[in-house]
């Protein structure tokens, strides 16, 4: 028994649709459409180009060459969301996380409800651009009868069904980790309209049939997948045990454990750890380390090909390791601009030796991040009280053997890399399940670690080198 089932995958950067065929001992996946993810600024503010995203959605299930669907599922990044008025138009256009329209707001929540609180309720790292930061920033509220999050409104475009899966609605900061509920608590606090935030829906629930707009595959039943995109990937990690940490390595690095309920201690929100939602009940313990945007972000400054990379890399293989480094989460990385000015600029402030060569750049990013991944693995391992017998690396960062093998020599644990279409798989697993064609999580991983192409890696030299680079860093 086998099936055809579609993904729609949509990253910070880039979005894509796939199509896998799905049996017992087969998954083999199809790319059909690629296209760029490209934010607009407007009048002062970032904004997502979301029409051009759904028309490429559109585009890319056109281009399908198969008689039929059995299924289509819809991840993409998390926190961001669109408004719909009481005829379910769009009201404005979705605004990008990484736009400042939240720095003045942030306090004005914490008075509203202490960052404590927020915690113990929701779980969730404190990051500025969190969906709760930016309804109190949201000019439109309203107005509002709807409030939608990325893959929630392309399936209501596709389908004209409203819901809210729930591996997405856990990263807003108005979910209940410990009920697994949007918090009332918190809505009522912080002055939000209770009605604007729909039914919640598990990964794997039916999300409504592709409308005739939609093209050939009208009638196609649409489902809930994990719908964060980070939550997809983590299902498809290749774990073969229990004991193993994980990183999905793409725009940002998520890195952290799987456990089985929330961790809502005080040492977890100052360590600034969350807890989000994942498949089958289980919660992905996890830190924002800013991942390879440092990287995207210094190619698109020097106006480099993408075919550049691979000597880039290469050249910084061959520097010394752990010249100069810096915090990758530190907030002057977070807005789009001139990174290696910026990264410059940290290196002289910390007393270290300025990079003066692209592929000293690259090294110090590298590294950087490497030093990152081991700061949250090492606390996900403490706090959680759990051991890892291996670190997965799975996304676009797995293809960067320089950056996976540096993450085993500063973490001192065997990484395995892949697979690099860990987000598509975990989102075409799901729906295999739906399908019965899998019956679990297990067995989801079971069959991406026999089917996809896997590399290793064993850590290298001591960790003196990593202490002492890390002891460089701002605390």
């Amino acid at each position: 028994m086998s099936a055809t089932i579609a993904a729609i995958d949509l990253g910070a950067s880039s979005g894509r649709v796939l199509t896998a065929r799905v049996g017992a001992d087969r998954l083999d996946i199809t790319g059909i459409h690629r296209f760029p993810n490209r934010p607009v600024r407007l009048a002062g503010t970032l904004h997502w180009d979301i029409l051009g995203l759904y028309a490429d959605v559109l585009d890319g299930l056109q281009r399908v060459d198969a008689p039929r669907l059995d299924s289509l599922g819809i991840d993409s990044w998390a926190v961001d969301y669109g408004l719909l008025d009481r005829d379910g138009r769009l009201i404005g256009n979705p605004v990008h996380y990484r736009d400042e329209r939240t720095t003045a707001v942030v306090e004005q929540v914490h008075r509203r409800v202490s960052p404590q609180r927020l915690y113990q309720v929701t779980g969730l790292q404190h990051l500025p651009f969190n969906t709760l930061y930016q309804l109190a920033a949201e000019p439109f509220l309203a107005q509002a009868a709807t409030l939608l999050l990325i893959p929630d409104l392309i399936s209501f475009w596709l389908t004209g069904q409203r819901g809210a899966e729930q591996t997405n609605a856990s990263t807003t900061g108005l979910y209940d980790a410990g009920r697994g509920t949007w918090s009332d608590e918190l809505i009522e606090a912080l002055s939000l309209p209770a009605g604007i935030f729909p039914g919640l829906r598990a990964p794997g629930a039916p999300a409504g049939r592709l409308l005739p707009d939609a093209g050939a595959f009208g009638g196609t039943p649409v489902t809930a997948v994990a719908s964060h995109d980070t939550a997809s990937a983590i299902a498809a990690v290749p774990a073969t045990g229990p004991d193993f940490a994980y990183i999905s390595c793409g725009t940002w690095s998520l890195a952290g454990v799987e456990t089985t309920a929330p961790i809502l201690t005080e040492a977890g929100r100052a360590a600034n750890f969350t807890n989000e939602t994942g498949v089958d009940g289980t919660i992905r313990y996890l830190r924002n380390v800013m991942g390879l945007w440092l990287l995207s972000e210094s190619l698109r400054a020097w106006k480099a090909e993408p075919a550049d990379l691979g000597a880039l890399l290469g050249h910084a293989a061959d520097l010394p390791a752990l010249r100069s480094v810096v915090d990758p989460n530190d907030p002057a990385f977070l807005p789009p601009g001139d990174m290696p000015a910026r990264i410059a600029r940290r290196c002289a402030e910390t007393g270290q030796p300025v990079p003066g060569t692209r592929a000293e750049v690259v090294r110090c990013v590298m590294d950087s991040l490497a030093l990152g991944h081991r700061a949250a693995i090492r606390q996900a391992l403490a706090l959680s009280g759990q051991r890892a017998d291996v670190v997965h690396i799975v996304g676009g960062g797995a293809q960067n053997a320089l950056l996976c093998q540096l993450t085993a020599d500063a973490t001192g644990i065997p990484v395995v890399a892949g697979p690099v279409e860990a987000t598509a798989l975990g989102n075409i697993g799901v729906q295999a399940r739906s399908l019965g064609l899998i019956p679990g999580l297990p067995s989801l991983r079971s069959l991406v670690s026999a089917t996809q192409p896997l590399l290793h890696y064993e850590p290298r030299g001591s960790a003196a080198s990593w202490n002492e680079a890390a002891d460089r860093l701002p605390t």
